[in-house]
């Protein structure tokens, strides 16, 4: 494997100097020759919410999820979070230059309320607390419910589950050993959520001061996938006509994406980035959703959010003595450079020890 040493600024903290070698990071030299790499140093980037097996147009494989997986390493991401995926990706587990994968298996949603073909889509919501089991039984570390979807009963976003099956179900996949997050657009189905105990919320864009006030009690996290909730008008635009309050919903919640997050942000909500790449979202598109946080949060803070916070967040280590050896380097400060508006691109990405191979 490469040998590398590095100096320069090291984050969250200050000047020092590492080595890499078999495949891990070194605080003192472990002798041999080695590459040199210099300027600032950042422990390899999370993409919270991040889907390689689901694709907009074609059927998903691995050949396919493969390359896509490569598209995100090149701007630095070395552990994907993928919230739900009808495509096993874990044959990809290990191989070199690919990201850690942290999966869910499928969604559980319910028939007619979700995208079609997608997930494991329940025909009652009795149901749930069984798929929760099936589902913690496949070893998965989290568990992805659907929260709420639109209903075309009512003509606009509902919960999809009742609060007690949620509690039980909740309750099924925490004595397993696994983590739940959920899918949420609107305000409704959030405090039923809560209550019952969820890890964590994908998109969020519904919160207001009482849920917020909830998470933050309770521990709960939060992936805003910033960049998806500004899909909101072309999501929402087909159902202008037949669904006018389903409509006008996403756009408000659109409208104040920025107002909500910054809200959550500053009662503490523990926030992490995530792109929600696949299908609507290119892969690759990190960067965009740092910057996106950053305009809610400090740059640090935004950089933290998709980094050392949110490793921490999934039990992987930083740029630690011994830890595997993931890591993003910069020319310039990517903190200074995301407070006048953009990421840098990555001057050397490190995942699982070696040097990626970057887009010149």
């Amino acid at each position: 494997m490469s040998s590398l040493h590095f100096s320069g600024a090291v984050l969250p903290g200050g000047d020092g100097e590492f080595w890499v070698s078999d495949g891990a990071v070194h605080l003192t030299d472990p002798g041999g020759p080695a590459a040199e790499l210099s300027g600032f140093a950042v422990p390899g980037y999370v993409d919270a919410h991040c889907h390689v097996g689901i694709v907009e147009e074609g059927e998903p494989d691995l050949v396919r999820g493969r390359a896509l997986a490569l598209e995100d390493v090149a701007v630095g991401v070395t552990v994907i979070r993928e919230p739900g995926s009808d495509l096993d990706t874990s044959p990809l587990d290990g191989q070199p230059g690919l990201p850690r994968f942290v999966r869910m298996g499928r969604h559980i949603a319910l028939v007619k309320r979700y995208t079609r073909g997608l997930g494991e889509q329940l025909e009652d919501p009795s149901q749930l607390v069984d798929a929760v089991r099936r589902r913690a039984a496949e070893g998965h570390p989290w568990i992805k419910l659907v929260g709420d979807w639109i209903d075309r009963s009512v003509g606009d976003l509902a919960p999809l589950w009742p609060d007690d099956v949620l509690a039980e179900a909740v309750a099924v996949a925490h004595d397993a050993g696994a983590r739940v997050t959920a899918h949420v657009f609107g305000e409704d189905a959030l405090p039923g959520l809560l209550a019952a105990g969820v890890d964590a919320i994908e998109h969020g864009s519904g919160l207001t001061a009482d849920t917020i006030e909830t998470m933050v009690e309770k521990g709960i996290g939060l992936v805003p996938t910033m960049i998806q909730i500004e899909n909101f008008p072309s999501i929402a635009a087909p159902a202008q006509e037949k669904f006018p309050t389903y409509h006008r919903h996403m756009m408000a919640l659109h409208d104040r994406r920025k107002a909500t997050f910054r809200a959550a942000w500053e009662a503490g909500v523990a926030m992490y980035a995530g792109t929600d790449a696949g299908g609507f979202n290119v892969h690759g598109a990190l960067p965009r959703e740092i910057a996106a946080l950053a305009a809610v949060m400090p740059p640090e803070e935004a950089v933290a959010a998709a980094s050392w916070r949110a490793r921490q967040w999934l039990g992987f280590a930083g740029i630690d003595d011994g830890a595997p050896a993931d890591l993003v380097i910069y020319d310039e400060d990517p903190r200074v450079a995301l407070a006048h508006g953009a990421l840098p691109a990555p001057s050397a990405v490190v995942v699982r020890g070696e040097l990626a191979d970057l887009p010149r």
